[in-house]
């Protein structure tokens, strides 16, 4: 990989108005879900050598919870620590909650997020009174979480998290940001929109998918580490987190293939100048890097 300059860590800036320096790659715990402890351990050293110090994982990811809970027993105090929860009622989401909180053998979260909260329906549940808004609240009240996200998949994300930021003041959002997300005129506008506000109102932008090449199809051969193909040309990873970082104010949660941590780790430290885009259309015509979301019609996570 060529590399420009290199430095011994990766940039830490403030996670919104948390109080808290994160730094701007965020460990996607998602890679742990489907791991022996053994294995695990092994992953969370290397996060570890790498400095970071957020990490991102969800009551929906199979066995992360449980794999992060002996590392926590040590260096909880160290991290940030962000989990989510699915549920739109306000009892099933205190529920998940405290679950999450049970399996991590934790006493507090700093950030509780409302997962992928990007339909309608799904959002006037959890914004009604009795709510996993409402819910979310008393917990932090109560000590049990310290700050409120909400995240989010597909073309409506960016769209959805202004709607939510309008109705109460989130902490932080996610949202996709790649090269080929950014292409569709509809998405960039509604993208640029949120991050006018949430730079206005200091909450954290968390990206996700920056190293996504395209959705599996029935032909491709090999192991998936992830719902998604992923780049793995070195090059084209140390300039596709190049392109997420170029944006000074954003955060990226790495990918659930954990065998790609190293190279997104290296990038981040390389911090190599930003591809222009030219340098990303041609490695999107080179390798085949299409949008994993198309609006309504591939909006969801798994589903062509």
């Amino acid at each position: 990989m060529s590399q420009t300059s290199t430095t011994s860590q990766i940039e830490r800036i403030p996670f919104g108005a948390t109080g808290h320096d994160s730094t701007r790659i965020i460990f996607g715990a998602a890679a742990l879900g489907g791991m022996r402890q053994d294995k695990a351990d092994d992953v969370l050293e290397m996060v570890v050598r790498a400095g970071i110090n957020h990490f991102d994982v969800a009551r929906s990811y199979g066995e992360a919870e449980l794999r992060l809970a002996p590392f926590l027993s040590e260096h909880r105090s160290e991290l940030f620590l962000a989990t989510k929860t699915g549920q739109r009622n306000g009892s099933d989401a205190r529920r998940e909650l405290e679950e999450s909180l049970s399996r991590m053998q934790v006493d507090q979260v700093d950030l509780i997020q409302l997962h992928n909260l990007t339909d309608q329906p799904g959002w006037e549940r959890a914004m009604a009174a009795d709510g996993a808004l409402a819910a979310l609240v008393r917990a932090r009240d109560e000590g049990l979480v310290r700050f409120i996200g909400v995240t989010g998949h597909g073309t409506y994300a960016p769209e959805m998290h202004s709607k939510s930021l309008a109705e109460y003041d989130f902490a932080s959002v996610l949202v996709p940001y790649n090269f080929s997300m950014r292409q569709n005129p509809q998405y960039r506008d509604d993208l640029e929109a949120l991050l006018t506000t949430c730079a206005e109102k200091q909450v954290a932008v968390q990206t996700i998918k920056a190293i996504a090449r395209r959705r599996w199809t029935d032909d491709d051969a090999g192991k998936r580490f992830s719902w998604y193909m992923p780049i793995r040309d070195p090059d084209a990873i140390a300039r596709a987190v190049a392109y997420v970082l170029g944006r000074a104010s954003l955060f990226l949660n790495t990918t659930s293939d954990a065998t790609l941590l190293p190279a997104v780790f290296e990038a981040a430290m390389t911090r190599s100048p930003v591809p222009d885009d030219a340098a990303m259309a041609a490695d999107a015509q080179a390798l085949g890097v299409e949008p994993l979301f198309i609006r309504d019609e591939t909006d969801d996570v798994r589903v062509a």
